[in-house]
């Protein structure tokens, strides 16, 4: 394995974001058309926060109960911001970063996903799942 990979190498290039103004339902939507589980949070192309799908299941008791997803989506949009739910002012890495740095953050946070950024833009998210992959392509 290589300690100084960049980490251009691992990260995902094409990341679903969400706009600090959107409602919680888009964040959903884009959960359930994506497969993705971390979405990052900007306000133009600058990267403000994070949400992930455990914030927005935190938040959405209607899940448990099997009330439906038009259902669900209302209420979340009526009773809570985006910026309520979402983690405000993500760890990151810079772009120029490596892949042995973004283990070590993830590695020490309770968190599962660090977006990548070159002058607080989002050009690539990594998560822990994509470390674990490199790991086992390295063996």
């Amino acid at each position: 394995m290589k300690r100084n990979d960049p980490i251009s190498h691992l990260m995902s290039r094409n990341v679903v974001t969400v706009h600090h103004g959107d409602p919680i339902s888009k964040v959903r939507a884009l959960v359930r058309e994506h497969g993705v589980h971390h979405i990052p949070v900007v306000n133009g192309d600058q990267l403000i926060g994070i949400i992930t799908w455990s914030d927005i299941l935190r938040v959405s008791f209607g899940d448990a109960f099997g009330t439906d997803e038009r259902t669900v989506d209302a209420t979340l949009d009526h009773t809570l911001t985006l910026e309520q739910v979402m983690k405000k002012d993500p760890v990151t890495l810079a772009e120029t970063g490596t892949v042995r740095e973004a283990a070590e953050i993830l590695a020490k946070s309770e968190f599962h996903s660090l977006p990548i950024v070159n002058g607080g833009k989002v050009v690539g998210i990594v998560t822990s799942t994509d470390l674990i992959r490199y790991l086992v392509d390295q063996f």
